[in-house]
């Protein structure tokens, strides 16, 4: 049976119109879709992208977009052919958890607009900045995350891929990172337009509301297993999903860890689901040598049902 890995962007892939083209043509999408609220649905299709760009309307956008274009998928061709695992970049891994069974979409939108309400709350009180480093070693960028919090506070939190991590934490401590990365050596070494200092220590007042949070919600058993960013375990057991749903807030992303677990389970076709092609280039930084595909507009997504005819 082929081995399948779908994985979901996170917060940054949005565009303003991302999805229109589904929801035009099929009614599994447009279904998806019309859950939402009017304003919400009124900007992703129209904009203004700088609304788009705001935390409260970018997540619950990105993850609704995203189940909408697997809906369509599942209308054209038989995943059950295949074994399936998924996973999601940050907010992407709620698209993950939604599309795996976990919960209902209803719920997992409302889950998704509580993180991000929360994380915003956080990110007001504990203000901060994130930054990307391009080509340094893991062990190199630690080190300057070491040296940098003696001013402040300054941690790796998404190891995307080879040779691309991302730091995050408070204004002074990152700024400082950004000089000691360059003077080692560092190929890149760039603020990121975020709002906040997200996924690391700094977002522990946002976890402990999604804690409470989740208990609301009824978890189910799940059609497919999970990869999860914070420790880049496979897993179907509800029982953890929730603790590990929590502890992602102020964790590192584990994405290259992730990836290279599922190749080491033998899955060797990689394909991101929702706007942009984000995981698709870390992809290719990870291992080029495996089938990865994206489907973003009906184009991809023929492309993608041809391959798994094959």
């Amino acid at each position: 049976m082929r081995k399948i890995f779908l994985m979901f962007p996170g917060q940054g892939s949005q565009t303003v119109g991302m999805g229109k083209d589904f929801y035009d043509k099929y009614e599994s999408s447009r279904n998806i879709i019309d859950k939402l609220d009017d304003e919400l649905k009124d900007i992703i299709f129209n904009g203004p992208e700088e609304k788009l760009r705001d935390t409260k309307f970018a997540q619950p956008a990105i993850f609704a977009v995203s189940v909408a274009l697997v809906e369509a998928l599942k209308s054209l061709t038989d995943l059950s052919k295949f074994e399936i695992v998924t996973a999601g970049h940050s907010l992407g891994e709620y698209s993950a958890l939604a599309v795996s069974g976990f919960f209902s979409f209803e719920d997992s939108l409302k889950m998704v607009k509580a993180r991000g309400q929360f994380i915003g709350e956080a990110s007001s009180v504990n203000p901060g900045l994130m930054a990307a480093i391009m080509g340094m070693k893991k062990e190199d960028v630690l080190d300057v995350c070491k040296q940098a919090s003696q001013v402040g506070v300054c941690e790796a939190v998404n190891f995307n891929s080879p040779g691309q991590i991302v730091i995050s934490g408070t204004k002074d401590a990152i700024s400082k990172a950004i000089e000691i990365a360059k003077e080692k050596g560092a190929l890149k070494a760039v603020l990121l337009n975020v709002s906040g200092p997200f996924h690391s220590s700094l977002m522990k007042s946002a976890s402990e509301k999604m804690k409470v949070e989740l208990e609301k919600y009824n978890f189910i058993e799940p059609k497919y297993p999970i990869i999860t960013n914070c420790d880049a375990q496979i897993t179907k057991d509800v029982s953890l999903i929730k603790e590990k749903s929590v502890k992602q807030i102020y964790s590192p992303v584990l994405w290259d860890t992730s990836i290279t677990n599922a190749i080491s389970d033998g899955f060797d076709t990689f394909i991101e689901i929702g706007p942009g092609r984000v995981l698709t280039g870390l992809m290719r930084r990870i291992d080029k040598t495996k089938k990865t595909m994206n489907i973003e507009n009906i184009t991809n997504l023929g492309t993608v049902i041809e391959e798994l005819k094959k």
